[in-house]
C-alpha cells in the first residue's frame, strides 16, 4: 500500500488534489492541517465541506474543542494509527496539509526531550512580563532557521523551541529528524509550488470569501460559547482578526487586510519549511499535478 503526502503553502489547492487523487486511487486522505483538527473553525481554516470531500473518507478533522490543545506527539500517534488503519483495508493513503512539523512527525521520527518544568517555568515567567518580542528575538539569534519556520505570533512554540534549545544545548531545528530516520521509506511527498503574485492573489481572493461566507458569525458562535479565548484561537489566522472586528477595535477592511498580511507571511514560512526536504517532488500550477502523482507513483 502507498503513503502519499501532498504540502505546500496555503491557497493552492491541495485539498482539491488529494480529493482527486484519492478517486483516482480508491485511497482515503489524511488531515495535516493543524487548525482543521478543531470542531466549529470551518470556514476561517478553510476546511473541506462533505460536499467537496465526495464521498472520500476524511480523517483528523473536527477531533477537538477550540478550548483544547493539540501537540505534535497527541498528532503522531493518532495519525500513524490512521495510516495502519487505511492499509490494513487495503487502500493507499493520502496525506494532506500545509502544517510541515505535524507532517514530518508521521514520517520521521521526532527527537525532541521531555518538557522540562523549571526551563518552562522561567520562559513562561519571562514572557508573562516583558512580551513575545524579547524571546523571538532570542530565537532569532540561536536558531535563524526555526524563527522562519515559526510565526511570532505563536508564543507556545517559541517557547517550546527556546526550552528544546536550552535542554539539549543544540538548535531546536537540530533535533527535527533526518531522512534516514523515515519511519516510512516508501512514502512519496508531493508539494504544490506557484510564483508569489499568483499565490498572494488567491489568498487575497480566500479571505475575501471567507467573509462572505459567514465567518464572522462563525466567529460570533465560538465566541457565545465562551470557548474561542484558548491559545488556539489567539493564533489562527482570520480569527484573532474578525474577533478585533466584532469588539470594535478595527474596520471589517481593516480586519481582512490584517488577516490577508498574515496569512502571506504564513505562507513564506510553510515555504521555507517544505524547502529543506529535499524528499519532496515540487508541482507548479501549470503542471497537471494530478497526473503527474499518477505518473510518479505508478
Amino acid at each position: 500500500m502507498r503513503l502519499i503526502v501532498i504540502c505546500g503553502a496555503t491557497a493552492t489547492g491541495k485539498s482539491d488534489l488529494a480529493v482527486s487523487l484519492a478517486q483516482s486511487l480508491d485511497a482515503e486522505v489524511i488531515n495535516a492541517d493543524s487548525m482543521q483538527l478543531y470542531k466549529g473553525m470551518d470556514i476561517g481554516t478553510a476546511k473541506i465541506t462533505t460536499d467537496e470531500r465526495k464521498g472520500i473518507p476524511h480523517h483528523l478533522l473536527d477531533l477537538l474543542d477550540v478550548n483544547q490543545d493539540a501537540n505534535v506527539a497527541w498528532y503522531q500517534e493518532r495519525a500513524r494509527a490512521v495510516v495502519s488503519e487505511i492499509h490494513g483495508r487495503n487502500k493507499d493513503a493520502i496525506i494532506v496539509g500545509g502544517t510541515g512539523l505535524y507532517i514530518k512527525a508521521i514520517l520521521d521520527e521526532l527527537n525532541f526531550p521531555d518538557t522540562d518544568p523549571v526551563v518552562r517555568a522561567e520562559l513562561e515567567l519571562e514572557f508573562a512580563t516583558k512580551g513575545i518580542g524579547p524571546l523571538f528575538e532570542r530565537l532569532e539569534k540561536l536558531d535563524p532557521a526555526a524563527a522562519l519556520a515559526i510565526d511570532k505570533a505563536n508564543s507556545r512554540r517559541v517557547i517550546r523551541a527556546l526550552e528544546v534549545i536550552k535542554i539539549t544545548g543544540k538548535p531546536f531545528t537540530a533535533n527535527l529528524p533526518r531522512e534516514e530516520s523515515s519511519r516510512y521509506p516508501f512514502a512519496q511527498q508531493f508539494g504544490l509550488v506557484m510564483d508569489r503574485d499568483t499565490l498572494s492573489e488567491r489568498i487575497s481572493i480566500r479571505v475575501d470569501r471567507m467573509w462572505e461566507q459567514g465567518l464572522v458569525e462563525e466567529a460570533q458562535t465560538l465566541l457565545q460559547a465562551g470557548i474561542m479565548q484558548g491559545v488556539t484561537a489567539q493564533r489562527a489566522l482570520g480569527y484573532a482578526q474578525v474577533i478585533a472586528q466584532i469588539e470594535g477595535k478595527v474596520t471589517q477592511e481593516e480586519a481582512q487586510e490584517e488577516t490577508k498580511r498574515a496569512t502571506r507571511q504564513y505562507a513564506r514560512r510553510q515555504e521555507t519549511w517544505f524547502s529543506r526536504d529535499d524528499r519532496i517532488t515540487w508541482i507548479s500550477p501549470v503542471q497537471n499535478a494530478l497526473e503527474r502523482i499518477l505518473e510518479s507513483i505508478n
